[in-house]
């Protein structure tokens, strides 16, 4: 697994560029490798982080508390125990009973209710899990604010790898209604976390919505609604490192079933092809070689039929040794790779 780190800037710099009033927290879910997380650190960015043991690496590796939210709606006491300990004070939350958890494990704590918004469009719907309906905003914020913790305001998220940019300026309309209905209440809020889902191209020849067309109607509403006092996040994951990684297989073994060519790679759905399951992802194979393309299907090493990578795949004829890369692919595949399965390891990761 190839990682280089001037895509990494260059994701980064282009968030930046297009969305510059929206400070990113990178979700390191998709991606914990330790030299991406310092990258990132030396850019400046924030970190998104979903448990004490993510958060213990980022803090490691240097990063401020002060830059790091915790932003899983639902975690144990011991978790919050550990954020409340390191100086972590910003966090999410959907739901009454973990105020409580948080105002006895974090008093004093800052915290945003994440909303359910649609997530039509989107490859995998987050709203199925998470998230209060919005009408229950209010209540949940002033409950907060009752049990000594500071609500700051709204998280969303639109789902991850969103191509329809109707869920992010829908989510704003709903979290500008609730930030306007707080301040009749006497309630100001002050921050909108704009969650991530942020696409990006799998394929070289992909059609779809840009990152720039979304950033911009998203700006241009975010402008029209909100008071320019209000600071606005985000928690880019897969935008920031998917397309930086570069996954380079080997053929392993060969066959002809199914009046098809057969290639058996050394990596595989339990390896750094986990994104296929756990991310919905489909993935463009690319080979060195050339000449006229043959159905073939491609699996994985393991000893588990499940383990198959693309039952149909336009390839050259190939043979063992031969090389077969991915791009884009730099997210949600070894960070969810299953270590040593049947005693196979997931790639080893070099930056470049």
């Amino acid at each position: 697994m190839l990682i280089s780190r001037r895509v990494l800037r260059q994701q980064y710099e282009c968030f930046r560029r297009y969305l510059g009033n929206v400070t990113p927290y990178y979700a390191i879910k998709a991606n914990p490798h330790p030299e991406i997380i310092k990258e990132f650190i030396k850019l400046g960015s924030g970190f998104d982080v979903a448990s004490a043991n993510e958060m213990k690496l980022v803090l490691g590796l240097g990063a401020a508390p002060d830059k790091i939210i915790f932003a899983n709606t639902i975690k144990s006491s011991a978790d919050i125990a550990f954020a409340h300990k390191h100086k972590v004070q910003l966090m999410t939350f959907d739901n009454e009973p973990e105020l409580y958890k948080i105002a006895k494990s974090s008093p004093g704590a800052n915290v945003l209710v994440r909303i359910k918004v649609e997530n039509i469009g989107s490859t995998v719907e987050l709203s199925l899990k998470f998230g209060a309906d919005p009408e229950q905003a209010i209540f949940l914020l002033k409950k907060a604010k009752t049990l000594g913790l500071k609500p700051l305001g709204i998280a969303f998220h639109v789902g991850s790898q969103c191509l329809n940019v109707k869920n992010y300026l829908n989510a704003l309309s709903v979290s500008f209604e609730i930030f306007a209905e707080a301040e009749q209440l006497g309630l100001p809020l002050e921050m909108l976390d704009l969650g991530g889902g942020f696409p990006i191209r799998h394929f070289d020849d992909d059609k779809q919505i840009s990152f720039q067309n979304i950033a911009q109607a998203i700006k241009k509403k975010m402008v029209r609604l909100f008071s320019p006092k209000v600071k606005f996040i985000a928690e880019p994951g897969r935008f920031f490192v998917g397309p930086a990684g570069t996954l380079v297989t080997q053929i392993v073994g060969r066959t002809f079933r199914n009046n098809k060519n057969y290639y058996y790679l050394n990596d595989g759905v339990y390896g750094d092809f986990s994104g296929i399951v756990f991310d919905h992802c489909r993935y463009e194979y690319k080979t060195l070689r050339r000449g006229q393309k043959f159905l073939s299907t491609l699996a994985g090493p393991t000893c588990d039929s499940f383990d198959t990578i693309s039952p149909n795949e336009d390839l050259p004829e190939l043979e063992v040794g031969n090389v077969v890369y991915v791009k884009n692919i730099g997210a949600y595949s070894c960070a969810s790779a299953v270590p040593g399965f049947n005693g196979f390891p997931p790639a080893r990761i070099i930056m470049v």
